[in-house]
C-alpha cells in the first residue's frame, strides 16, 4: 500500500472515530432528554454503521499476519 493511501485511510479512520464519539454523546443526550425512542434507535443504527466502517479501515491499516 502506498504511503499516500495509508495516510488517507488513517485520516478517514480518525474522522470516523470522532464522528462515532459525537454520535455516542448525542445519543446519551437524547436519552437524558427523553427523546423519541425511534429517533434514538435510528441514531444507534447510524453509530453502528460508523463502527463497521471503522473496523474495515482497521483491517486495512493492520495487516493480517498469519504466524
Amino acid at each position: 500500500m502506498l504511503d499516500q493511501e495509508q495516510t488517507e485511510i488513517r485520516l478517514e479512520y480518525a474522522k470516523l472515530k470522532q464522528d462515532h464519539a459525537d454520535f455516542d454523546a448525542a445519543i446519551d443526550a437524547m436519552i437524558a432528554m427523553g427523546c423519541d425512542p425511534l429517533q434514538i434507535q435510528r441514531m444507534k443504527k447510524k453509530k453502528l454503521a460508523f463502527k463497521d466502517r471503522i473496523k474495515n479501515l482497521e483491517d486495512k491499516i493492520i495487516p493480517d499476519i498469519i504466524a
